[in-house]
């Protein structure tokens, strides 16, 4: 395996004072902040616990920024992610029972981005076995010239023995050609993820190529106790799932709606130049009272054009049958939430979602929320944990994800906050018990 030595440089970080600003009770901590006009700003961030040992903590931003912490997540370590096979954003973190991590992100071989030919020809794992020091060059998945492999994203199972991607395939990104469609895909590699199987389409409705409501997006897959592959994506006002009990070889004939998606998952949030509500599946493999149940979470506008709301749907059969909607935000009135990400913590089965809020403030300045639920999704606890609002600019793009990580009771979101016309990538420490 060919690895690539990462030098590390240590970034100056802050804990903000809670007494400043009196917003959250949990600590928030500067991860990264563009230092100049001239660097491609990080945001669209992703973050993992080491399930082996919380105080190992591995992140990631655009375009190939990789963080490391050794204590939970107080001071960062900051470096750039490197492959032969190119690193050009959406960054997917994550790790196996075992504390491999694994960072995912689109190709570009060419190393030309949007103006070289071979940008977006495949998806790239990266592993690193001594917790994001040192990465493998990583393996290509979905190569599939001329098509375009976008938006991915992954799961580990639960034996540590296989890592699983899914994501989308465009015949041509943003092409307007009616013949032009987009596909779910997945792939399967064992625990060093250098080889990847054969890409299989999985969804039943192919999606158009605009990379708006009507293109399928947004894939996540989930994995049972017993290996069966779980996956949920969005294409228009639907949640589609699928699923599969043979590791990947079969799948659905016919895909399962799991919820409605009012209004799709394009949605026009005021000040974020593009926001998405696009679903995110998880299983509870804990021991706890809810053990396998599936949940997806997302944001719609069902409740009106300027009443963004955080909702979730869970199965306890697999995925034959979807629970009603329920709303995870508590405000009253109609203010935006948005961004969502779902986590569970498989040491207890307790969910915790982050998300964008406008609860409090008025028209574009924006907080950061955390829900928690003990109860298997049937109520939740809403709790700023941003120490102060920002103002985002819609020319500025945000990325379009943020994310959330817990295990053993420690929870690390991540996300994305303007201040002084610069993006930085932020944490809170939260803890649970």
């Amino acid at each position: 395996m060919l690895k690539w030595s990462v030098n590390f440089v240590v970034i100056a970080l802050a804990l903000c004072s809670n007494a400043a600003y009196g917003q959250s009770k949990y600590p928030n901590v500067i991860i990264d902040t563009q230092e100049n006009n001239g660097e491609y700003p990080p945001c669209e961030p992703s973050i993992c616990i080491d399930p082996t040992n919380p105080a190992h903590v591995v992140a990631g931003s655009i375009l190939d920024k990789v963080y490391c912490s050794s204590d939970s997540g107080k001071t960062w370590t900051e470096s750039r992610l490197r492959s032969s096979h190119g690193v050009y954003g959406d960054p997917c973190v994550v790790a196996n029972t075992k504390g491999d991590f694994y960072y995912l992100h689109l190709g570009d071989p060419g190393g030309m981005g949007w103006f070289g030919d071979r940008f977006l020809e495949c998806i790239v794992a990266q592993r690193s076995h001594d917790k994001g020091q040192t990465w493998s060059d990583g393996g290509a998945i979905g190569t599939n010239a001329p098509k375009d492999q976008d938006k991915e994203w992954a799961v580990c199972s639960p034996n540590a023995r296989r890592i699983h991607a899914t994501w989308t395939q465009f015949d041509k990104y943003e092409s307007k050609v009616p013949t032009d469609s987009s596909n779910i895909m997945y792939s399967w590699s064992r625990r060093k993820a250098k080889k990847w199987s054969k890409p299989v389409r999985i969804n039943q409705f192919a999606g158009d190529c605009a990379d708006d409501d009507n293109t399928v997006e947004g894939a996540v897959p989930a994995v049972g106790p017993k290996g069966e592959v779980y996956v949920a994506w969005a294409l228009g006002e639907s949640i589609y799932f699928d699923r599969s009990f043979d590791g990947g070889k079969t799948w659905l004939q016919r895909d399962i709606v799991a919820a409605q998606m009012v209004g799709g998952w394009n949605q026009n949030i005021p000040g974020i130049q593009r926001c998405n509500g696009m679903p995110v599946l998880m299983i509870d493999g804990s021991t706890g009272p809810h053990h396998g149940r599936l949940y997806i979470c997302w944001s719609d506008m069902r409740n009106g054009q300027n009443n963004a709301d955080v909702f979730v749907t869970w199965s306890d059969d697999r995925g034959d049958t979807w629970s009603s909607p329920g709303r995870i935000n508590d405000d009253q009135g109609e203010h935006h939430q948005f961004f969502p990400w779902l986590a569970i913590d498989q040491t207890d089965g307790s969910l915790h979602v982050v998300f964008y809020d406008r609860r409090i403030n008025q028209e574009l300045s924006t907080e950061v929320y955390w829900a928690s639920s003990r109860d298997g999704g049937n109520t939740w606890r809403n709790e700023c944990i941003s120490e102060s609002p920002f103002i985002p600019d819609g020319s500025v793009f945000f990325g379009d994800y943020n994310n959330i990580s817990a295990h053993g009771g420690v929870v690390r979101p991540i996300w994305t906050r303007l201040h002084n016309g610069r993006l930085s990538v932020m944490t809170a420490l939260i803890q649970t018990r």
